[in-house]
């Protein structure tokens, strides 16, 4: 289905007007700031460095950038990263799936603060994180394979959503109203609510944050009804100079009519609830000077119930998984450079009713070596040693290498490889629609880019090229319509890719407006699928790539107090539909407190991200947010 909407063109070239002649860089922020993010520290497990330092392609959404989108949930904010396929079924971070460069959602890793959320059931629960929108500080995105950096899993690069640090004691309530202004069949208006509270608790050297969030809502058409709980708790402790310790625990209850989520028509009367309970304590350990080490040890239990009919609980579908973490990551400083090494190990479980109880355990071992930061010219090169108890043993290298042609202008490349082990649902799922394949073995992807990219300054921008060869690809297919989907290996998906970002911002030192920025990016996608099987079959991935993708946004602040901005994203994928969407918000800001007013999808547009779900229509919410 295309969409077809007379101002989406003129909107269009009307913001990339605005925007002149740059937008948003791949650096992250970029409409926002000029210089800061450039020392922003990126979280990577073992070798934490400067983004300036970094020689691959990496985004961060900083919290000033996220405050400035009419967003109520993490997916909606990533929806704007270029390169990122997210693909939601509802609003208000109801469920999401995401894709990077075309990869499909199971191939992407997402970590909180480092901890992988990989989920061996399947990928359309990794969004289903215990933190609200308003618990991040920033979020990094690094598109590529990166088994050396992330380990198993992250096979198009991985999502790491970094929360705000216990700093100071106080409070903050917020809370929005918003509606489509449209009504149901029982003549209801569609409107949905959120509210929530974090509390900072700061003692001599320890400091402690719990954040409580809900978000209801009657939906916005037949079945759509949602009603989302989170509680997070961190906590940070010095019971020394040389130890750092951190603990967090977090559950959601994710619980929301499913139709057409992924077997319509028939699924009209879906339901499914979610329950995710997170935990994790880490000890950076000061050794000496020169050794850095970090044990860590996480839990993660989730809780997936579906009922393909709600009323009489027909299809009912629940499965209990478990997931335990070890990790143990160390960082030497020498006279040569950095050099991180460690060891990881996993356990997963499942106890389904339709997937039936299995367990496997990973086990990972890694080394890692980058020259100084502080010359032209840095590299680094690792390698991580993976044994899976399914899969037997890979090993999975790679390489970066960076030239700064200028102090702010760089030219990097690099390397990477990685896998992606079949999920629970991949290898055992039963349904008249869906048919798993106990046989199916890892996917493997070696990813090769090369960039330029311009750091600071009031104009910044960048781009990239990469290609992708993921071979024993997973791919959902069947010979004809009335068949089931079932999953198979082909023997090679190949994708070819480039990025264009360009930023604007700058500052007035008086007048009506204070700041302006403006930012645009886009994506474009060649993916090709080779092996004689599937060739002849119906895909179910194929056909959703995306092909072009483009962003764009503006903001400006004003009379000390006032924030306007818009943002625009395009879609258009193969063989299949294109829609643009457009956001707004208007705030008003003290000390103290904030108002702000947003209207989502401006333009009234009819679109579908994933399955057979079309989204909301225009809709408008009011919020506020008081500091104590």
């Amino acid at each position: 289905m295309r969409i077809y909407t007379n101002n989406r063109t003129l909107l269009i070239f009307l913001l990339m007007g605005l925007c002149g002649r740059a937008a948003a860089q791949q650096r992250p922020d970029t409409a926002m700031t000029t210089h800061s993010l450039d020392e922003v520290i990126v979280q990577e497990n073992r070798l934490a460095a400067p983004l300036k330092a970094a020689n691959r392609n990496i985004t961060i959404i900083s919290r000033k950038q996220i405050d400035a989108l009419a967003v109520t949930s993490i997916n909606e904010v990533l929806a704007f990263v270029p390169g990122l396929d997210v693909r939601q079924r509802g609003p208000g971070g109801v469920q999401a799936d995401i894709g990077i460069d075309g990869g499909t959602f199971d191939q992407t890793l997402v970590l909180l603060n480092g901890i992988k959320i990989t989920d061996p059931q399947t990928g359309h629960n990794m969004m289903n994180l215990p933190v609200s929108l308003e618990d991040v500080d920033h979020i990094e995105v690094l598109r590529g394979a990166a088994a050396r950096v992330y380990g198993i899993n992250a096979l198009n690069g991985a999502i790491n959503i970094i929360t705000r640090q216990p700093k100071e004691t106080g409070a903050v309530v917020r809370a929005n109203v918003g509606s489509s202004f449209k009504k149901d069949e029982k003549n209801k208006l569609y409107s949905g609510y959120g509210i929530g509270a974090t509390g900072t608790l700061m003692t001599g050297n320890t400091g402690q944050s719990l954040s409580l969030n809900a978000n209801s809502g009657n939906g916005y058409r037949y079945n759509t009804a949602y009603d989302n709980y989170r509680a997070f708790y961190q906590g940070v402790f010095q019971p020394a100079a040389n130890h750092d310790i951190r603990a967090l625990a977090g559950f959601v209850k994710n619980s929301y009519g499913a139709n057409g989520f992924y077997a319509a028509p028939g699924d009209k009367e879906s339901e499914e609830s979610v329950k995710t309970f997170l935990a994790a304590v880490s000890d950076k350990i000061q050794i000496n000077k020169s050794w850095e080490m970090t044990p860590r040890v996480s839990y993660r239990y989730t809780e997936d119930n579906y009922l393909y009919v709600k009323q009489n609980k027909a299809g009912a579908n629940l499965h209990d998984n478990n997931i335990v973490d070890v990790e143990l990551n160390n960082r030497f400083e020498t006279a040569i450079g950095s050099f991180g090494a460690g060891a990881e190990a996993r356990y997963e479980a499942i106890n389904s009713n339709n997937l039936g109880n299995h367990e496997r355990t990973n086990i990972g071992i890694y080394g890692e070596y980058k020259s100084k930061a502080d010359r032209r010219f840095s590299f680094s090169v690792g390698g991580y040693l993976n044994y899976n108890s399914a899969y037997g043993w890979q090993f999975f290298p790679g390489a970066d290498a960076g030239f700064n042609i200028t102090s702010d202008l760089k030219l990097y490349a690099n390397i990477g490889t990685a896998q992606r082990l079949p999920t629970y649902t991949d290898l055992y799922y039963k349904s008249p629609a869906i048919r798993g394949n106990a046989n199916l073995g890892v996917e493997k992807a070696t990813y090769m880019e090369a960039g330029l990219r311009k750091y600071s300054g009031k104009f910044s921008y960048s781009g990239s090229v990469f290609y992708r060869q993921i071979s024993d690809f997973i791919d959902y297919v069947k010979d004809s319509l009335p068949q089931p989907w079932q999953p198979q290996n082909f023997q090679r998906a190949d994708t070819k890719g480039f990025s264009l970002q360009t930023g604007y911002a700058t500052t007035f030192a008086s007048g009506v407006f204070n700041s302006f920025a403006a930012n645009a990016g886009y994506n474009y996608l060649s993916p090709s699928f080779k092996g004689d099987d599937n060739s002849k079959k119906i895909s179910r991935y194929v056909i959703e790539s995306l092909r072009h993708q483009f962003t764009a946004g503006v903001r400006a602040s004003l009379l000390q107090h006032w924030m306007v901005s818009a943002t625009a994203r395009y879609n258009m994928r193969i063989s299949y539909m294109d829609y643009t969407v457009v956001d707004a918000r208007i705030a008003y800001q003290q000390r103290r407190f904030q108002v702000y007013a947003d209207v989502n999808n401006l333009l009234d547009v009819t679109y579908v991200e994933a399955g057979a779900v079309p989204m909301p229509g225009r809709w408008v919410t009011l919020g506020g947010i008081v500091k104590f």
